[in-house]
């Protein structure tokens, strides 16, 4: 049988060519110029005008929601109006997943200029909670009247609950295991024998003839300590372009100071630095403590860092920052060289978030490798390796 016969094939192709069609409708917008054809009706007409709202108004944010304009012609727009937001935050929660949900909410503040309509408490309730939400509220928090501002604080507590949830045991476990191989003993118990590094630092004393080795030396791993073995210090760039980062980075530094086995520091720092490790057991606090926004002066905030370290050849410190460096540039780098010269881990992270590498200073980022310290964005999956990895020594598993 062949498509004229119709065959259950050409069936199927009718359908797929028909759902192509209305996905390519719903993108193009439905201008004279999409040329599919397609008419939408009933929940496909609604998502097409919660989308048309957003997408169809950049150049006129001040429109009416669903007006027409002329035939073909959409004039969407959410424009100043509470209401008219409020009720399509509630239209495209209804008719798309909370990922794109998230996606279109970040646009529309982009988009259409609604960041003060974030300062009213009915409409921080309406919102799909995600890290670029809760950055945009603390870049807020300074003009938040407090009526608002405990249900911007409830809001930015729901994503990092959900953060800590996500992360907190990977990270725990993942450092942990690099303290425990870090602090190598000659003298292991039996239980406590590395066999692996054992074998390697005896495999001159391979026997041939009986197809083993004599272990001369044992390398083992050592007891956990009362005392804190490694210091961590995070220096979080908090310009506002850093906005998830600074979330992210507030999340993983609670999550390391609940450690016994680390000592754990964080500062905040523009072209000012603020010491926030009286705060890092609550990121929230943190969060609403930093100052997103404002200059850049990494060489003060290392200065800072490097004048509270103790036990430099323990310390890892951890710059989160673009690298765009507003105060004596050459003083940053010669300031990396000298801590990693006093035997201190350096990591340096363009970026903590899951967007990738940002806009950044490529020559400071050049001169920094040049020291041994790769510059590079780094995941919040990824988090957890890096630090093992910079806590034992080895490589970092830069992307």
């Amino acid at each position: 049988m062949n498509e004229t016969d119709g065959a259950p094939g050409a069936a199927v192709a009718a359908v797929g060519d028909g759902e192509r069609l209305r996905r390519w409708r719903l993108v193009l917008g439905g201008d004279g110029a999409d040329g599919t054809g397609c008419v939408l009706a009933g929940r496909d007409r609604a998502m097409d005008e919660a989308l048309g709202a957003l997408y169809d108004s950049a150049a006129d944010p001040g429109g009416s929601s669903g007006s027409r304009r002329g035939a073909g012609e959409r004039s969407g727009g959410l424009g100043g109006s509470a209401p008219a937001v409020a009720r399509w935050l509630g239209d495209i929660r209804r008719y798309f997943p909370a990922p794109v949900v998230q996606v279109m909410q970040r646009d529309a503040i982009d988009r259409l200029g609604l960041s003060a309509l974030l300062l009213e408490p009915e409409m921080l309730e309406a919102l799909e909670p995600d890290v670029h939400l809760a950055g945009t509220l603390l870049s807020l928090s300074a003009a938040m009247p407090e009526t608002t501002r405990e249900t911007a604080r409830a809001v930015v507590r729901g994503v990092v609950r959900q953060l800590e949830e996500r992360l907190a045991s990977r990270t725990r476990a993942a450092v942990a295991g690099a303290l425990d191989r870090s602090a190598r003993t000659a003298r292991p118990r039996r239980a406590d024998i590395d066999w692996g590094r054992t074998i390697r630092a005896n495999l001159k004393n391979y026997l041939p003839e009986q197809r083993t080795v004599v272990p001369e030396r044992l390398v083992g791993y050592g007891r956990a300590a009362h005392t804190a073995r490694k210091e961590v210090v995070l220096c979080i760039d908090q310009s506002g372009s850093m906005a998830p980062s600074v979330v992210y980075a507030s999340v993983f530094g609670a999550v390391l100071a609940s450690m016994r086995s680390l000592s754990t520091r964080l500062v905040a720092f523009d072209t000012s630095v603020a010491d926030l490790t009286d705060r890092i057991d609550d990121p929230v606090d943190v969060l609403f403590a930093a100052q997103l926004g404002g200059g850049t002066d990494i060489n003060r905030a290392l200065a800072y860092c490097q004048s509270r370290i103790t036990r430099p050849a323990d310390t890892v410190v951890v710059l989160i920052s673009d690298l765009h460096e507003g105060g004596i540039r050459g003083e940053m780098v010669k300031r990396v060289a000298a801590m990693r010269a006093a035997g201190t881990a350096f990591v340096a992270l363009l970026a903590l978030s899951d967007e990738g590498a940002p806009a950044h200073d490529r020559e400071h980022a050049a001169a920094l490798a040049a020291l041994g310290v790769p510059a590079f964005a780094c995941t919040p999956d990824l988090f957890p390796e890096v630090m093992a990895a910079a806590i034992e020594g080895r490589p970092l598993p830069a992307p």
